[in-house]
């Protein structure tokens, strides 16, 4: 720079250098400017530079959303995972615990923002070979109250189920394995079992015009989001056309 500037910069002692009148000067104008390049610096951080916090119901978040993910995990993108029910997991995002939080609820108050994803259909289904009353069969359920079970009757058939449930198990994917077994029927959104409907394995009981639905969400805190969940959100919004 002294060579190029015709002017000295700097002079030399035993421990070290000591700036000249004309490097302060020069420092005076140069510095707005890199100020300037340290601010788009810091406007463009590492998008993966912390782990992403996501929850969700285990079946959808192991079946849809983890897949999802993979193109952002090949990135640099490190997750860690929550699975639970929607109203705790939403508590957890209020309570900074979340980043992100897929829902099977639309969250109520202030402080969130629910992105919609898709609708889930609900059919009632049974193993192969089934030939009963579906309304009399044994029920397979999530919880002992029935609550997917009692929506469908309710919506589909205009009707409460008559008996509780026989088979409880708290996992989707469990209910699935018991009707695959034969222990009764039940309710499941038809994502979790369109491979066994269509290899025959299951048998849909009921085909109504309008089947019962439910809308998920991608859930965020109101406030402005990091690239790391920002970009996890994007990633399922355009997965989730396909679900």
């Amino acid at each position: 720079m002294e060579d190029q500037l015709g002017q000295q910069l700097f002079v030399r002692r035993a421990r070290g250098v000591t700036p000249t009148s004309v490097a302060d000067e020069l420092a005076a104008r140069i510095a707005p400017h890199i100020d300037a390049l340290t601010g788009v610096v810091a406007a463009q951080p590492e998008p993966f530079a912390a782990p992403v916090h996501l929850a969700g119901p285990a079946e959808l978040t192991t079946a849809r959303v983890l897949p999802a993910l993979a193109g952002l995990v090949a990135c640099g993108l490190e997750l860690r995972v929550t699975f639970g029910l929607a109203d705790d997991l939403l508590a957890g995002l209020a309570q900074r615990r979340f980043d992100l939080v897929v829902s099977t609820i639309r969250p109520r108050g202030r402080g969130f923002t629910a992105t919609p994803l898709t609708d889930e259909e609900f059919v009632l289904v049974g193993p192969r070979g089934f030939t009963g009353d579906p309304r009399t069969a044994p029920l397979v359920a999530y919880a002992e109250d029935l609550p997917i079970i009692r929506r469908y009757w309710r919506s589909v058939l205009g009707t409460r189920p008559s008996a509780g449930p026989a088979v409880v198990v708290p996992d989707l994917r469990g209910v699935l394995a018991g009707v695959l077994a034969g222990f009764g029927v039940s309710v499941l959104p038809r994502y979790l079992c369109a491979a066994e409907l269509a290899s025959g394995e299951l048998i849909a009981l009921l085909e109504p015009a309008e089947p019962p639905i439910n809308t998920l969400f991608a859930v965020t805190r109101t406030e402005p989001c990091r690239p790391g969940p920002a970009a996890v959100r994007d990633a399922l919004l355009a997965d989730a056309a396909r679900w």
